[in-house]
């Protein structure tokens, strides 16, 4: 009877097979960084409404000024008052302005080249920043005469720099780009500087150096990959700034010049009418608002969203 027993609990079980590969196998979750970056981006819904809205303005802002064939060397309506000073309607959505063009058509055409500047330029300057930067945390002797430079150049005003190079090389997209970007790079290169001399030094560092490891391996794979979330958040700081820069310069001549639309010279243009048409100045300035904001509040969320800590 107990022979009986046994072997019919024996029909319960097996015996397990032994596999050296399985058993090198961690039981872990799969885990993808910029799956777990967009994970958490999503999780907000606010940012995620600005950043559909951001999307919008943009597209928009890119392609409406193709479509209107607005140009700021023509006037159409300047020999005609009657098309000039319309306040906002359904036929003139933002009104018309001094010479009867169409406020719509110039906040966009504005828009455009003030967000085409400003991408460029933060695209330029992190480039050669951050590849500037990440030598220099590393390098001493290079370290030497770059604080030179970064002492020379924080010291020098930058509208006064500006300035001299506007008169010298003249208005236009290209010198403002120019402009904006001659200096910027430096003050990104010792941010990132600073950023790779604290990690520089950490253990598995002075491992891969003692194995070996080229400089430029180290930094490629041991460093910037934990600065994404750094870089970004400087992004997210610089396009609106440089956004502001731009207007800003062409407020004071030093812009684009009257050969292109720019929301600062409209801004210069439409200040004289602040008593009868106060809406001529309001317009830009709540479109460069919106536009500013948003790019501040998606990119910071970006950032955050960046931070390995944030996926837990």
């Amino acid at each position: 009877m107990e022979e009986k027993i046994l072997e019919n609990k024996s029909d319960l079980f097996e015996f397990a097979s032994f596999d050296k590969n399985e058993s090198e196998h961690i039981a872990a979750p799969q885990y993808s960084y910029w799956k777990s970056v967009w994970r958490t981006f999503i999780k907000n819904k606010f940012t995620v409404a600005i950043a559909i809205l951001l999307l919008i303005l943009i597209l928009f802002t890119l392609i409406q000024p193709m479509i209107s064939g607005y140009d700021p060397l023509i006037a159409p309506n300047v020999n005609d008052p009657e098309m000039r000073f319309l306040k906002p309607s359904a036929e003139h959505i933002f009104g018309t302005d001094n010479v009867g063009n169409e406020v719509f058509d110039v906040v966009w055409a504005g828009a455009r080249n003030s967000i085409i500047i400003s991408f460029v330029c933060t695209f330029i300057t992190m480039v050669i920043g951050v590849t500037v930067g990440a030598i220099w945390g590393f390098s001493k002797k290079m370290d030497k005469w770059m604080i030179e430079v970064y002492n020379i150049v924080s010291n020098v005003p930058f509208l006064l720099l500006a300035m001299i190079l506007s008169y010298v090389l003249g208005a236009g997209m290209g010198t403002l780009i120019f402009v904006m970007c001659v200096t910027e790079w430096v003050f990104v290169a010792f941010f990132i500087r600073t950023q790779v001399m604290i990690i520089r030094d950490r253990e598995y560092n002075l491992a891969s150096k003692c194995l070996g490891t080229s400089t430029w391996t180290m930094i490629k794979n041991n460093i910037l990959p934990y600065l994404i979330s750094v870089i970004m958040t400087y992004v997210a700081r610089m396009i609106p700034s440089l956004i502001s820069y731009e207007v800003f310069l062409s407020y004071m001549g030093l812009g684009l010049g009257v050969t292109k639309a720019s929301l600062g010279r409209m801004i210069s243009i439409y200040t004289s009418y602040m008593n009868g048409y106060p809406h001529l100045f309001w317009i830009p300035v709540t479109v460069l608002a919106v536009l500013s904001v948003s790019l501040y509040i998606v990119g910071q969320r970006l950032a955050d969203a960046a931070d390995p800590r944030t996926h837990m």
